[in-house]
């Protein structure tokens, strides 16, 4: 990821996408891009490494937790959701178990598993 996103701006962009969805709207793209991105950086700070890639198309991606780190091609451990479902994760609106068995994550590989990093304090 290029820039770090400053906490406040990170709070905010979470704010008005909370707000947004609590009105039964759709959050503003910057707002939702800035929340998933600050939610990745979050979780590079929390479990830094190279071993497990979590995609949240089309916001963002970083590869995380401590383990055999690859260079080249498809990773073998990836994890990828929607925007929506990244930030009520992130945030523990809703649980890993739920989500993954609802099947709104896919994730592939022996390490591709959030739950025990999962909520984060944003």
């Amino acid at each position: 990821m290029a820039k770090k996103i400053d906490i406040s701006d990170g709070r905010a962009a979470l704010d008005a996408v909370r707000s947004a969805l609590a009105a039964g709207e759709k959050p503003a793209r910057p707002a939702s891009a800035t929340a998933v991105r600050y939610l990745l950086q979050l979780l590079d700070e929390k479990a830094p490494g190279n071993s497990v890639e979590v995609r949240v198309p089309p916001f963002g991606a970083v590869q995380v937790v401590q383990g055999p780190r690859h260079t080249r091609g498809t990773p073998p451990n990836v994890i990828e959701m929607d925007a929506a479902t990244w930030i009520a994760l992130a945030t523990g609106a809703e649980d890993w178990a739920d989500v993954y068995a609802a099947g709104r994550v896919h994730a592939s590989g022996t390490r591709a598993d959030l739950h025990d990093l999962l909520p984060l304090r944003p």
